[in-house]
């Protein structure tokens, strides 16, 4: 399986479980990557045998930015949900990075990274 890569996605949020982080936000970084099968593409050179990138962003910015969660688990799980949904992925890794969450200490952030794949299709 091939893979597709996205690195380090900016994004300003609104996501968690604090009223301050719901009023004043901060930045959320997305990393991706979704495995597919990119031969097709790569022997016709044609946009219509692979995914647009710019989709994916879109769709991941319109996550990130345009929905509120409390949990970052749950931001990172509608990405995968969605891209699975949207996309003729056979897997996504999903990594959301929150890099100032309230928790008194040091360290250069917190991160939550999930992988789910495709369900098999009934009957096929």
């Amino acid at each position: 399986m091939d893979k597709l890569y996205f690195n380090r996605m900016a994004f300003y949020g609104y996501h968690g479980v604090f009223a301050a982080e719901a009023q004043l936000g901060q930045r959320f970084y997305v990393d991706l990557e979704l495995s597919l099968d990119l031969s097709r593409a790569g022997s016709t050179d044609d946009l219509s045998d692979t995914v647009n990138y710019a989709e994916i962003y879109e769709q991941v910015k319109t996550i990130v930015e345009g929905e509120r969660y409390q949990l970052v688990e749950r931001l990172t799980q509608r990405i995968a949900e969605q891209l699975l949904a949207s996309f003729p992925l056979a897997e996504v890794k999903v990594k959301v990075t929150k890099p100032n969450p309230p928790i008194n200490g040091h360290y250069d952030s917190v991160a939550i990274e999930m992988t789910r794949r495709r369900e098999a299709q009934q009957g096929t």
